[in-house]
This record gives C-alpha cells, structure tokens and sequence, in this order.
C-alpha cells in the first residue's frame, strides 16, 4: 500500500506545528491537570462572588469582600501559569501560589483573632473552611508540585 503524498505532506506539516510549539510543560500533566483544574473552579467561584458581593452589599463587609475578589485574581493568576509552558510560568506560579498560601494563613488567622475586622467571611476566613478547606490544602499541594517540577524553571 503506497501513501498518498498529500497525506504525506499534512502530516509532516502538524508535525512540525507540535514541534514548534514544544513541549507541554510536565506540571501540567497528570496531577498537575487536576491541581489546574482546581485553581480554575477556585478562581472562577471567588472572582464572581467577590464581584457580586462588591457590587450589591460593600458597605456590609468592605474586607472580606475585597479579599474574596483578590484571592480570586491570584487563583486566576495561579490556574494560567500553572497551565502555562512559557518560559517565566513557573515562576508567576511560584509567587501565585506563594501569595496565595500566605493570604490564606494570615487571613484565617485574623479571622480567628479578630472577627470584628470580617463581618461576612471571604473565601480565605477561617482558612477557607466555607470552601471546605481547599484554600490551605491546595497552596501547599500547588507548592510541592512546583518544587517537584523546577527543573522547568530553567527551561
């Protein structure tokens, strides 16, 4: 059986596409995927309540509303640089995660400490036990990930 050269042709021609395109990043593959889709649910579920909270009820709890939409824009942040192959993703990755972890602690903390200062809680009080604790787990999770995968850093 001879192979049509035109066939032959587009084939070499995708080829050569993928090949340009390099490739995937291996933190985006396997348990990267599910840690990526995670963030995308995350960051989708706190920017549009952040926004609505904003703008239907600000006056009520200014902080916590404010926090919401801005843990929000970090997942955003997150899910894009995680799924990201260009070369300065892992590190926006690194630092979203980062931020992420340490808004989660210092916002579950003061929530605790001073729940005067959250009259309605974001997604980080109580360290994100409205969103069943996923906001802690996950930073740590995406941290270790990162870690296991820097050789991409380089890259």
């Amino acid at each position: 059986m001879s192979q049509n050269p035109r066939n032959s042709r587009i084939m070499q021609a995708a080829q050569s596409r993928n090949a340009a395109k390099g490739p995937k990043p291996s933190r985006s593959t396997g348990l990267g995927r599910v840690i990526i889709a995670v963030y995308g649910i995350l960051s989708l579920a706190a920017t549009v309540r952040g926004a609505y909270q904003i703008v239907s009820k600000f006056d009520e709890a200014p902080v916590a509303y404010t926090l919401s939409l801005l843990s929000g824009l970090i997942y955003i942040v997150a899910t894009f640089s995680l799924s990201s192959s260009k070369s300065r993703a892992w590190l926006v990755s690194l630092w979203a995660v980062s931020v992420e972890l340490v808004g989660v602690i210092v916002v579950g903390i003061l929530s605790l400490t001073h729940p005067e200062i959250f009259a309605h809680p974001s997604v980080w009080s109580g360290f994100g036990e409205g969103y069943g604790y996923i906001p802690l787990v996950l930073p740590i999770v995406g941290l270790w990930w990162l870690y296991r995968n820097r050789s991409e850093r380089l890259a």
